[in-house]
């Protein structure tokens, strides 16, 4: 939002509006007053508001009468006023960490009208580009969607653009912006460009969009990431969910990820499965539920390979949505709990 008419602004944007219009010392000490996630929510608009008209300044400053007038000069905003006024407010350590969660808040907004497209849509708009500007993209989009979007890729590509992903350091706000206008031109998107903010790639977002991704797509990608780089096939490997880390849920959430199964994929899942997955799957249905899973099991003959890691696949899927909820708790390979005694 790089210039602001006098109409519309809520009550977070008037307050930063004013805040830009005050003395940086000034505007520090109010921002001490409110708590942090108030700040972070302030941060964010003037980050947005980079420039705001002299007539909306006059308008909103009247409505806060009790400071003084400043009128005349348009009011400047961007990360380097919000960053200034967090680290006189908050000091420099906090400042950082609030600024990290302003643009995790304000992530995937620069890319945010490509998911109202279809993935073989975004696939045309993206054919052609460096891996780097894939990944960058796959990045800011939700794991859900940029998944398919992924699949979509050639092999080489693929891997090309998952090793970006997962290597991936912060990203400039010139260089999201450039990428981000480029893409809405090629779209024929009407909607003006919003300032964009850092992303940070990882292991994390390339195991997100992975464990979405169908079976097949999860194999050929982790192989061929595994010829090029072995040691960052295996990381991704170990932050990735499987279906025996069942076993390591807490028993309130093995019967709630159960509930939504359905009897016959679960007796696919099971085959050939450990005997500590089956027995923590039994013991966490009830007898009539047990009962069902076991006529499923009997009338089961020799099953595809293939079948089976569908199943596991889906069950998977079901304890990382709600795991995504906040409903379950994972505990991940290399995850330290502390206790209590």
């Amino acid at each position: 939002m790089s210039d602001v008419k006098p109409d519309g602004l809520n009550g977070t944007q008037k307050v930063a509006v004013v805040l830009m219009n005050m003395d940086s010392h000034k505007a520090a000490g109010v921002l001490k007053e409110f708590s942090e996630t108030e700040a972070e929510e302030i941060v964010a608009e003037i980050v947005r508001l980079r420039r705001v008209d002299s007539l909306v300044a006059d308008t909103t400053l009247s409505e806060f009468h009790e400071l003084a007038m400043r009128g005349g000069s348009n009011a400047r905003g961007g990360r380097d006023i919000a960053v200034g006024l967090l680290e006189a407010s908050f000091g420099a350590e906090r400042a950082a960490g609030l600024m990290n969660r302003v643009a995790s808040s304000m992530g995937g907004k620069a890319f945010e009208f490509l998911e109202v497209a279809e993935p073989r849509q975004v696939l045309t708009l993206l054919d052609g580009e460096l891996p780097q500007t894939i990944a960058l993209v796959l990045a800011h989009l939700r794991p859900e969607y940029a998944s398919p979007i992924m699949a979509g890729l050639d092999e080489s590509l693929r891997t090309d653009v998952a090793q970006c992903i997962a290597t991936m350091g912060t990203a400039t706000p010139e260089a999201v912006r450039i990428v981000t206008d480029t893409l809405r031109v090629r779209a024929g998107a009407v909607v003006s460009s919003a300032d964009a903010v850092e992303v940070v790639g990882g292991i994390q977002p390339l195991v997100d969009i992975i464990n979405r991704s169908d079976v097949a797509t999860e194999r050929a990608l982790l192989d061929s990431l595994e010829s090029r780089d072995p040691d960052l096939a295996e990381e991704v490997r170990s932050r990735m969910l499987t279906f025996a880390d069942i076993v390591k849920l807490e028993k309130r959430d093995v019967q709630q990820v159960l509930r939504g199964i359905d009897a016959g994929i679960l007796a696919v899942a099971m085959k050939g499965s450990p005997d500590s997955v089956i027995e923590v799957i039994r013991s966490n249905l009830s007898e009539r539920n047990r009962e069902i899973l076991d006529d499923e099991t009997g009338i089961l003959g020799p099953v595809r390979v293939s079948q089976v890691e569908e199943a596991r696949a889906d069950i998977v899927r079901a304890i990382r949505d709600l795991e995504s909820q906040g409903s379950i708790t994972v505990q991940r390979s290399g995850d330290e709990e502390e206790y209590v005694y």
